[in-house]
């Protein structure tokens, strides 16, 4: 990331309007930076910190394609996309996350991701894979699978150091704090968030170009059908990858270039992150009109009645 100058830009805005009349509104950071951590573009403040939540998990995945996991359990792409997912605990992808732990012999009682409403298995959950991921390190490791969630545990130590190495930060600089699946999640700038994405993106690095061919090749593992990092890999035929997270968080990279793209909306409203997300690729030229379009009637055309609007612009520096 950009150091020593604090890098600044007018926000992004959202408004939600009922027969074009605005009756919300919702304000919007973006950043996007290259694989040498240099931020490139800004609507808002690059050093705005929020929690990476979701948008960690390909991240949280280098502990399954940096110790040897995959190949001592045989597991596959498509195990890597829901290792990776968020996903909606459809019949396919609980029997993706069970897969992983079938084929590292770990029972599911050892999962401690919560089960969800209405649910029966916390296999239903939408973090079971990244949680099934972990455990599967675990036990190809010979590491504890009762504590593996405890950030002083070796698979979480293991994690935020790959993650420090790769913002060339002391991974001890980290601020942390549990997500709602109880795994640890941490505090970084929206400058921070980009630069990953750009080094997850530019095909420098075969760990990483794994998970991204893993989520490019198998996109309804990754959320779902119909839910915007599914849609938004399947129509650009891997040109993107794509991971959401809560809270506003959405993160975007574009492959063999090096570029990523960090997105917070600052009241968290899940709807306009991806509103904004159309908005920026098609203004980078990211996206296709074509693809633009079929995306704004999926994400930004919310009924008969009421539709999104964005303005503003990602400023040059």
């Amino acid at each position: 990331m950009t150091r020593g100058r604090r890098v600044q830009a007018a926000e992004l805005e959202v408004r939600l309007l009922r027969e074009g009349i605005i009756e919300s509104k919702h304000y919007v950071q973006a950043v996007v930076c290259d694989s040498r951590g240099r931020t490139l573009l800004v609507a808002g403040n690059a050093e705005t910190a929020t929690f990476v939540r979701s948008g960690l998990k390909p991240f949280q995945a280098l502990a399954v394609t940096t110790t040897g996991t995959l190949e001592r359990y045989g597991l596959t792409d498509r195990d890597l996309a829901i290792i990776c997912s968020s996903h909606q605990g459809r019949l396919e992808q609980v029997r993706q996350a069970f897969n992983v732990l079938w084929r590292s012999d770990v029972d599911p009682s050892h999962l401690q991701c919560p089960v969800p409403p209405g649910k029966r298995s916390p296999l239903e959950y939408n973090c079971s894979g990244k949680h099934a991921g972990m455990l599967a390190v675990c036990q190809q490791r010979n590491w504890p699978l009762n504590s593996y969630l405890q950030r002083s545990h070796p698979v979480q130590q293991l994690i935020i150091q790959k993650v420090a190495e790769l913002l060339r930060m002391p991974a001890e600089e980290f601020i942390s704090a549990r997500d709602d699946c109880g795994a640890p999640t941490y505090f970084l700038q929206l400058g921070q968030i980009a630069s990953l994405y750009a080094l997850l993106s530019a095909s420098e690095n075969l760990d990483m170009e794994r998970i991204v061919r893993a989520m490019t090749h198998h996109p309804a593992m990754v959320s779902g059908n119909g839910e915007f990092d599914t849609e938004l890999m399947r129509l650009t035929e891997g040109e993107l990858v794509s991971k959401s997270g809560a809270e506003g968080i959405q993160c975007i990279g574009r492959l063999g270039e090096g570029l990523g793209l960090a997105i917070k909306v600052m009241d968290g409203a899940r709807r306009a992150k991806y509103a904004v997300a159309i908005h920026l690729l098609k203004q980078m030229g990211w996206i296709t009109p074509a693809v633009s379009e079929t995306l704004a009637e999926n994400f930004m055309t919310l009924s008969k009645v009421t539709r999104l609007e964005v303005s503003g612009d990602l400023s040059m520096l």
